[in-house]
């Protein structure tokens, strides 16, 4: 069962990433990628307070981008509907037993300006990075598609807040400026795995890594505020990769269950 981490704050964007357990690729099927998905919307129909910004389903592991309007659990009880779910059905199916997915999932808060766009650049890229498709259009288990051609039906995305927390006054301002990040990320072979993303309490501008580190109080000791470039993350001292069956457990912090 997924864990929620204790490093969690109400009311600011947060990019969720969850691996199969070790690394297996038990979502190789499409089956299996379309009732995650479903499971997703329905957790976004129970919990009004949780809004879908991006996501992305590969082989072994999930994307998700989300807004907690805060004070009501919507993201750690989502997770834990969706994932539990989807591990369920699989076991079911497979006449299978044991952990579907990787007990703990990352969560790292991201500054709603262009260090969201180019996080929601990251996640649409993913299986371009991978080398399985060469456009994400060609990948139907994402958000691109959904934020460039809206489901008619089981819509997961929120396009509202989507708009509001990347500063566009309409939604085809929105659609517009989101194909050309995709297309100069193409463009420019913009297909590193960048680290941060899956490693960090934070990423944004410095005043922004200091805010989050204060509302976290004792639960960000030890954490450091780190500087790439323009860029500031809020982590513990690197610690050499190793493909495991996890993400770096020494740089993560697990959140409370707020019961």
């Amino acid at each position: 069962m997924a864990r929620a981490k204790r490093h969690y704050v109400p009311g600011y964007v947060w990019h969720i990433t969850h691996r199969c357990h070790k690394r297996a690729f038990l979502l190789k099927f499409a089956k299996d990628r379309n009732r995650w998905i479903e499971w997703l919307y329905r957790a976004r129909k129970r919990h009004r307070h949780l809004n879908v910004l991006d996501y992305m389903v590969t082989s072994n592991h999930i994307h998700l981008l989300l807004y907690d309007t805060g004070g009501h659990n919507a993201i750690p009880d989502s997770i834990k509907l969706v994932a539990g779910r989807t591990g369920q059905e699989y076991n079911l199916r497979k006449n299978r037993k044991g952990a579907f997915w990787q007990d703990r999932y990352h969560a790292t808060a991201v500054e709603s300006n262009r260090h969201l766009r180019q996080c929601i650049t990251y996640i649409d890229m993913n299986m371009v990075r991978a080398g399985v498709v060469d456009h994400p259009e060609k990948w139907q288990w994402c958000g691109y598609n959904e934020i460039q051609n809206p489901r008619k039906k089981k819509g997961i995305i929120d396009f509202d807040r989507l708009t509001e927390v990347l500063g566009f006054d309409t939604y085809e301002q929105l659609k517009n400026a989101h194909l050309q990040w995709i297309d100069t990320a193409i463009q420019e072979e913009n297909n590193d795995r960048e680290r941060k993303w899956s490693q960090s309490i934070a990423v944004g501008s410095e005043a922004y890594i200091v805010k989050i580190k204060e509302a976290l109080g004792f639960r960000a000791r030890g954490r450091k505020i780190r500087q790439t470039g323009d860029c500031f993350e809020l982590r513990e001292t690197p610690v050499p990769y190793k493909s495991t069956d996890s993400y770096e457990a020494d740089n993560m912090l697990p959140w409370d269950q707020q019961r």
